[in-house]
């Protein structure tokens, strides 16, 4: 299927590794050029020569997502690099949180910087974002979130993710006038760097070889086997493509029928 996506224009927050990289690595695959948006310059100019192997144009730019000034810098960068943007997809955040319980040791100031990161972190892309897109009367937002959102869990990203679902659901009815559509993306046990450190020291934790944890996850997953970072891509590459036209302030699982938070995390 051609996604129609060929010249597009894309920002993808969070997008110098796991779940975000692999998503602009797919949209690239699909003709799109990209800016990708993280904190760090190492990891940032490494993904963009990444992407510009693909055949498109790459830039990569530093932001603090939880630093308005910040985000609406690196949006006007990443217009005036690519000539516009057409797509946001907003990947941004600590997997896993900061505030994962139990709730002795949850503190104020580990949820308020998930927050301030995360959620706050999306509401400022989408309020930099979405005047482009409304100027030219077409557009794409994504949200990731995570199925934590979606039943009892770790503390502040169960939170977020729930608050985020409201955001993306608020803001696809303000801009379908415009012809933008806005839809979250909620994965669940993903196979990124991260989570492949996560599984190795639950296995050690258990006297097992590193190597076991991710078998340990697969054997508890309902496919019996983990979701790759690149399967999440694939559904996000769908909804930034105009054959997506008729979806938006939708809530998509992308966690192989996991009904909610992720084993080891």
């Amino acid at each position: 299927m051609d996604l129609e996506l060929r010249g597009r224009r894309a920002i993808v927050t969070g997008g110098s590794r796991g779940i975000g990289k692999a998503i602009a690595l797919e949209l690239a695959r699909e003709g799109v050029d990209i800016a990708i948006c993280a904190r760090d310059r190492a990891t940032l100019d490494a993904a963009a020569a990444d992407i510009r192997a693909l055949g498109v144009r790459a830039a990569g730019i530093e932001v603090d997502a939880g630093n308005r000034a910040s985000v609406d810098a690196a949006v006007e960068e990443a217009v005036a690099q690519l000539g516009g943007v057409d797509i946001l997809v907003n990947s941004a955040g600590q997997p896993g949180g900061l505030a994962t319980g139990p709730l002795p040791t949850v503190t104020d100031e580990d949820v308020l910087e998930d927050f301030n990161a995360k959620t706050f972190g999306t509401l400022r892309f989408c309020r930099a974002v979405a005047p482009h897109l409304q100027q030219q009367g077409w557009g794409r937002i994504i949200n990731i979130g995570g199925l934590s959102g979606r039943q009892p869990g770790t503390y502040s990203t169960g939170m977020r993710n729930v608050a985020i679902t409201h955001l993306t659901r608020t803001l696809s009815l303000e801009l379908a006038p415009s012809g933008i559509t806005v839809n979250i993306v909620h994965p669940g046990m993903t196979r990124t760097e991260w989570a492949a450190g996560r599984w190795a020291e639950a296995a050690r934790r258990q006297g097992l070889p590193p190597e076991e944890g991710e078998r340990i996850a697969s054997e508890r997953a309902l496919m019996k086997r983990v979701v790759d970072a690149s399967e999440i891509a694939y559904v996000v590459a769908f909804l930034a493509s105009p054959k997506a036209s008729a979806v938006s302030g939708e809530v998509i699982g992308v966690g192989g029928g996991e009904p909610g938070r992720s084993l080891f995390l």
